[in-house]
């Protein structure tokens, strides 16, 4: 099959399309390699700030329009998979819809069904947009709801999910959210990631008795995801047993330098509002890194029946971050065996070739 890939969100689609490959597929991945971040793409489209930025984006775009036809799967990583306007958007999709012969929308972020159903039906205990039955008023959620409700996102995200011929939610928050709305055509599949090699990963035991503790903190974003909550924890922790524990942060670094920053740490502190692990958490799982963060037993569930639990659940309460954390620092001979169940998990769950036959059986099932 001929595959394009827009888009990226954590590396999402390149590692994919690495899986993809492997098993004997034509990819291609266009992208701005997620902003700061800097994924790798083979084609690179990426918008400069200002209006002339704008303007030669736009150029680029329809440069690139008659390399954008004759696949046979489209995916698309979000509804606003380009860096223009809604309603700018549209037209490119159309596009990509004749011109194609499936396309593919992935539910793996930001869009008006996260934050519609998250503020209305509520289905998850907590959330980035609810607390219980109480609806979370911080700037970035405030941001969010202006953004996607009552706008032309809302109306761009509706028609391209009725009209596309799958939806794909990369965690069980996401499926949560679209599969009451379109149960026919949304799957669950999980995130890909490609393990590291046993020389890259973190040793097995806590060295010299000092739990290392990496947090790794999304620009503009602290407060939106809980990092904020979770390094002042963390801070806390750190003061009681400055001999037991070692805090290393990663300010909003390009990707290559953050995997580098989180190596030869014992434990991650990630997404504090989230049910299950995000690509960042599943890389450091990968490298024998134990997550502190979201691992309820709705999303293991979707994983089916006798999946481990390797991670340290944690509610969004400072005070549950600061108690999970210090057990952790002071029981370090239970960190060993959370480690090799973390390397585990990912590589049951989320090595990236199991998880790229997932998406050619679904992309199979679409041409026939």
């Amino acid at each position: 099959m001929r595959i394009l890939l827009i888009g990226e969100y954590s590396n999402v689609h390149w590692t994919l399309a690495r899986g993809l490959k492997a098993l004997g597929e034509d990819v291609t991945v266009l992208s701005n390699g997620d902003f700061w971040k800097d994924y790798p793409r083979d084609i690179s489209l990426v918008r400069s700030p200002g209006k002339w930025g704008g303007v030669r984006y736009m150029a680029r775009l329809i440069s690139l329009l008659p390399r954008l036809r004759g696949y046979d799967i489209v995916q698309i990583i979000n509804p606003m998979f380009l860096e223009i306007k809604a309603g700018r958007i549209l037209p490119i999709y159309r596009y990509l819809r004749k011109h194609n012969k499936r396309v593919v929308m992935g539910a793996f972020g930001m869009d008006y069904y996260w934050v519609h159903t998250c503020d209305t039906a509520m289905p998850l205990r907590y959330s980035d947009f609810n607390i219980g039955r109480e609806l979370r008023h911080n700037a970035d959620a405030e941001k969010e709801r202006r953004d996607w409700i009552g706008t032309p996102k809302e109306r761009l995200n509706k028609l391209i999910a009725a009209d596309c011929d799958a939806i794909v939610a990369g965690l069980y928050e996401y499926w949560v959210c679209y599969h009451p709305a379109f149960p026919l055509k949304t799957t669950f599949i999980p995130y890909p990631i490609e393990l590291p090699d046993e020389a890259d990963c973190s040793p097995l035991q806590v060295r010299d008795g000092k739990l290392r503790v990496f947090v790794g903190i999304s620009k503009k974003r602290s407060e939106y995801k809980g990092t904020d909550i979770m390094l002042s924890a963390a801070r806390e922790v750190l003061a009681r047993y400055p001999e037991s524990m070692e805090l290393r942060v990663a300010n909003g670094v390009p990707f290559a330098e953050y995997s580098k920053m989180m190596t030869g740490s014992d434990a991650i502190l990630d997404q504090l509002y989230s049910y299950t692990p995000s690509m960042n958490s599943l890389l450091a799982m990968s490298k024998r890194i134990v997550c502190v963060g979201g691992g309820e037993p709705e999303g293991y569930a979707l994983m089916g029946k006798g999946c481990p639990r390797p991670i340290v659940n944690v509610v969004p309460d400072r005070q549950d971050v600061v108690t999970k954390l210090e057990h952790m620092v002071t029981h370090q001979d239970e960190v060993t065996g959370l480690k090799r169940l973390s390397r585990e998990y990912v590589r049951r769950y989320h090595d990236y070739v199991k998880v790229a036959r997932q998406y050619q059986m679904l992309y199979r099932s679409l041409l026939k």
